[in-house]
């Protein structure tokens, strides 16, 4: 069991590709229940369900996603649809979210899909965010996605990485791959991340891990090689990009082009290591 975990009122669902992981806190009852990151559009029946099972008769009172990349928020709308909830993005994103753009959300260049969501709020950079009983700390994560965000909680030692960091590495640098310089904002990231007391970082993908310094290390080292030999970069990113075209990806029966299509991974549900 996970004594930390259960103080800070937190399950995870530790989803398959193409979700990420999603964070629920079910804020008891004196605070309100809240989602970090809603996993891919595909996945998105399951994710209600999962919500559902876990908050029992209760409903989901808010999202907040720590960037839009459609595997963290292709689950919002049904997830609005479903409970009703408010969705907070990044600040950064407002005005994308709003006139809806899928250029500018880049999903259009980037053949992803992401059923359209109505925000309802925005966090920022030195918020201190209410998750169950703790605040949390917004700090600013840029490199993978220019606006995206993890949380931290100082006395749980817990950060929510989501593509910042992983056990082996970091998300695809996406900003590179349109001619911005964005493997300084990486290393600048890791270096912030590295300046946290951590015993427990749950990533966007992957379980969640102890061990905060090894995997910075690794972290560093890949993008080592990927400033030394970008294309090496260009390379892993188009392997990541090709899954989600339509025929690599897993619908649940009845969703998407297709009726016949496979179901969504079965999560691992992790409140207590």
């Amino acid at each position: 069991m996970n004594s930390i975990f259960d103080a800070a009122g937190l399950t995870v669902f530790e989803r398959g590709w193409l979700s990420s992981n999603n964070v629920l806190f079910d804020g008891g009852e004196r605070h309100e229940s809240v989602l970090i990151d809603s996993g891919y559009w595909t996945h998105a029946a399951q994710t209600v369900a999962l919500v559902r099972r876990a908050l029992g008769s209760r409903r989901l009172d808010r999202v907040v996603n720590t960037h839009l990349h459609s595997d963290h928020c292709g689950g919002n709308h049904a997830l609005q649809v479903a409970f009703k909830c408010a969705i907070d993005v990044p600040a950064g994103e407002i005005d994308k979210v709003d006139r809806w753009d899928e250029s500018l959300l880049t999903y259009r260049d980037t053949g992803q899909h992401c059923p359209r969501f109505a925000r309802t709020g925005a966090v920022s950079v030195g918020d201190q965010m209410l998750c169950g009983a703790w605040l949390w700390e917004v700090v600013g994560s840029p490199g993978h996605d220019p606006e995206s965000i993890v949380l931290y909680q100082p006395e749980l030692r817990v950060l929510i990485s989501a593509d910042a960091l992983w056990e082996n590495g970091f998300g695809v640098v996406f900003p590179e791959l349109d001619g911005m310089r964005a493997f300084q904002d990486v290393r600048d990231t890791l270096n912030r991340l590295g300046q946290l007391q951590v015993d427990w970082v749950i990533p966007g993908h992957g379980k969640p891990f102890q061990g905060l310094g090894g995997a910075l290390e690794r972290a560093h080292s890949r993008l080592d090689g990927f400033i030394a030999d970008p294309a090496r970069h260009a390379r892993h990113a188009a392997k990541v990009l090709v899954k989600f075209q339509p025929k690599n990806v897993s619908y649940p029966v009845g969703v998407g082009p297709t009726s016949t299509g496979k179901g969504g991974p079965t999560p691992t549900i992790r409140s207590q290591m």
